[in-house]
């Protein structure tokens, strides 16, 4: 019996000492980060979706990286102004490369006699960590004078993912690095060699409302969004800190939902809800992301309005689809061009 106690007391000690130490060590990691942010500590899970590189995307091949943009240098040429473009599916766009928004942005920089490069970094199915991780991940070296987020209201806030302890460890998330630093992503060859139809419906009706539905409950004032809307907004304030202490020009770009826009299509939702009008605010998200963005000096640009109105005389989504045609990129990239490049070069 005293011979257990002992060893009872040697692993109570023991795990004592690796409690103060584990404590310790987080406390170390968290300063260290936000001094100098490092790819170790955040998920690269969002490698799950990016593209295969040189993969054919319509009548484009992706770059090295799985990007939907051109091959560019890591090293940045002092006479070019570099603009960093993360965001999801969006970004990647269903449309092709030369008819994106980001692309069509950069040209229109171009044309007025600056050169600019605007990396389109967008990757399908992201959300704020991941725009977060990217821009730690890979987006930092590239030293960019600016950074474009898009931010989707259709589900980018709804993260939709586990909060484990890896959201909230740093400790966790270096183990998690250590066992993942082998592995290697193969990408995702998304929209191939074919072609594009900026009229063909892409989904059967059903499934486009079933969607919609879903995501009308990021327009209904609940507990359950209030929680998801602080714990996404959060990603995009750990974005500004970051940019601000690089000195990196952050905008924001607020990108609707179809929702938004289509009263018929809303009508459609909450009938398929069997639910009354009232209850749903679309243009909540909207306000409350002003309101914080104002709180900590956010720029940002919200395509709200301006696409609302515009939608009354041309289609502005792809049919049952979600995302913009080529009209909605045209408009979108049109937007962001009016709104001042405040970095000197």
């Amino acid at each position: 019996m005293p011979k257990l106690k002992k060893i009872m007391r040697i692993l109570g000690q023991a795990a004592i000492i690796a409690s103060i130490s584990s404590i310790f060590t987080e406390i170390a990691f968290r300063i260290y980060n936000r001094i100098n942010p490092s790819f170790v500590f955040y998920d690269r899970s969002y490698n799950r979706f990016r593209g295969k590189p040189f993969a054919s995307d319509y009548d484009f091949k992706l770059n090295s990286k799985g990007f939907k943009d051109v091959e560019f240098q890591t090293e940045k040429d002092p006479n070019i102004l570099r603009i960093l473009g993360l965001g999801d599916s969006f970004a990647y766009g269903v449309v092709p490369y030369r008819y994106n928004y980001y692309t069509r942005l950069e040209e229109k920089f171009n044309q007025t006699g600056r050169t600019v490069e605007l990396i389109n970094m967008g990757i399908p199915n992201m959300g704020p960590r991941d725009y977060l991780a990217l821009l730690i991940d890979e987006g930092l070296e590239l030293k960019p004078d600016r950074v474009i987020l898009s931010f989707f209201i259709g589900n980018d806030l709804d993260p939709n993912e586990e909060r484990t302890l890896l959201s909230h460890s740093y400790v966790a998330s270096f183990i998690q690095f250590i066992i993942a630093l082998n592995k290697s992503y193969e990408g995702r060859i998304i929209h191939a060699g074919s072609s594009y139809y900026d009229d063909r419906p892409q989904m059967e009706y059903e499934t486009f409302l079933e969607l919609q539905t879903y995501r009308s409950k990021n327009f209904r004032d609940t507990e359950n969004f209030r929680n998801n809307f602080d714990y996404s907004v959060a990603f995009v304030r750990q974005i500004k800190e970051i940019c601000d202490r690089r000195d990196i020009e952050l905008l924001v770009v607020l990108i609707p939902d179809e929702l938004q826009i289509d009263n018929q299509l809303r009508m459609a939702v909450i009938k398929d809800l069997d639910a009354n009008p009232a209850d749903f605010d679309f243009s909540l998200p909207n306000q409350l992301l002003a309101e914080e963005f104002a709180r900590h000096n956010i720029n940002y640009i919200d395509l709200l309005d301006d696409f609302r109105s515009a939608s009354v005389e041309k289609r502005l989504y792809k049919p049952q689809d979600t995302h913009w045609n080529i009209a909605g990129n045209e408009l979108a990239a049109e937007i962001i061009y009016q709104h001042p490049l405040t970095t000197n070069h």
